[in-house]
């Protein structure tokens, strides 16, 4: 194979840098495909001749940069590359996905009205314990998880009477949904990103592992004259997707 093509050069850069950028390269010219499973640790100790430790810390390393998912058991497995969400964009799941070519599904767990906890209230300007409308749901990219979200509708924005039922949101943008049934369509919003671990449950939703990495999204959303409308908290797998942000020095 093209990765073990030539010997390891002994000097400033470490070898197990070497193999990584090798396999790195590799990937990215296809020669290991999504699912594929990489060269163990004893293989690179026998072709290379080097320390499993050295092997392990390559593994590891592309494995920290989302490339590769490391299971007992199972090896090092190439992943699908992560999907890029400008933060200068804001599109509903359905216009992002589209825009890829991906298709977009969801399932909705639940549609209530319910009491809007302290941060929601906080961010609608509201008093705590106010009713709304309060939707999860879980998004899927060619039908893989990709992230959970809990939105909040703003009442005086989408009563609580219109909600939707859980399958009207099973196959339409919640944007969408909510142009339709009130007119308002959203138009900006704020955003902040924190990174967090899934929990057992989140786990068993996301199809990844308690402890993996997330990534989580807090929008508040608004139409055109600034009148909020949703409050969504997103949780996103960080090895299918991460947020890029486009940077100009003033």
């Amino acid at each position: 194979m093209a990765w073990d093509d030539e010997d390891l050069e002994h000097g400033p850069v470490p070898l197990w840098f070497q193999i990584k950028e090798r396999l790195r390269d590799a990937i990215s010219r296809g020669e290991f495909a999504p699912g594929d499973a990489l060269p163990p640790e004893s293989m690179l100790n026998r072709r290379f001749g080097i320390s499993r430790t050295t092997a392990r810390a390559a593994l590891d390393s592309l494995e920290n940069d989302g490339l590769v998912s490391r299971r007992s058991g199972h090896g090092s497995i190439v992943l699908e590359p992560r999907m890029d969400q400008p933060l200068n964009l804001l599109a509903s799941f359905a216009e992002d996905m589209a825009a890829r070519g991906r298709k977009p599904t969801y399932q909705t767990r639940s549609v209530l009205p319910a009491r809007m906890p302290a941060e929601v209230a906080a961010a609608f300007g509201l008093t705590r314990g106010t009713r709304a409308i309060a939707i999860d749901r879980l998004l899927l990219a060619d039908d893989q998880p990709l992230a959970v979200t809990e939105s909040w509708l703003a009442p005086n924005a989408v009563p609580v009477r219109l909600r939707p039922e859980p399958t009207e949101l099973d196959t339409c943008s919640l944007y969408q949904w909510i142009e339709v049934a009130t007119g308002n369509r959203i138009a900006r919003g704020e955003q902040y990103i924190e990174a967090a671990v899934a929990d057992e449950e989140l786990a068993k939703r996301l199809h990844v592992c308690a402890g993996d990495p997330v990534l989580i999204a807090r929008r508040l959303a608004y139409t055109a004259d600034g009148t909020p409308v949703e409050y969504v908290v997103a949780t996103y797998c960080a090895n299918r997707y991460r947020f890029r942000v486009e940077l100009v020095r003033p």
